[in-house]
């Protein structure tokens, strides 16, 4: 399983909209952000990640459906919108995913949010999270990611 990244953006938060800052300083998602291969994001406040997802789309399009979502399907949107006004979000993107299959990087999704729990609590705005059997591979990848945050405990 080949993992690329992160790629580091800065998010202005408001309860209706989000900016987008690249680390770099560019004003918009780019690279492994924009593919539609299977990706894993974390979304952080003070280096304490408080959100872990995956999407194949593009992140601004996963972005904007978190944005708009109402519940009149059951989805509410992004909890955290809500709460904060600056985020950061990092990505990570299965390069080598066969197809267009995702179940790697929801595997990988799980053990970090597991790595989360295990230090003290749950990420704050976790609303829904999906266990699969993992490998060692899929939890020296959640290491990795983690190896980026801090978790208290």
């Amino acid at each position: 399983m080949k993992v690329s990244g992160p790629d580091r953006y800065l998010l202005t938060i408001t309860a209706t909209s989000f900016a987008v800052e690249c680390a770099q300083g560019t004003p918009r998602f780019s690279g492994i952000a924009t593919s539609r291969r299977p990706k894993l994001y974390v979304v952080s406040v003070d280096s304490s990640p408080i959100y872990v997802g995956i999407t194949k789309q593009p992140l601004r399009n996963r972005l904007r459906f978190g944005w708009s979502a109402d519940g009149r399907n059951g989805y509410h949107g992004y909890a955290w919108r809500h709460h904060h006004e600056k985020a950061t979000m990092d990505v990570w993107c299965h390069e080598d995913a066969p197809g267009d299959a995702s179940l790697d990087i929801e595997t990988v999704e799980a053990e970090v949010v597991f790595l989360i729990r295990s230090a003290g609590q749950w990420p704050l705005h976790q609303t829904e999270i999906h266990f699969h059997p993992s490998t060692q591979v899929h939890r020296d990848i959640a290491v990795t990611v983690m190896s980026h945050y801090r978790v208290s405990s």
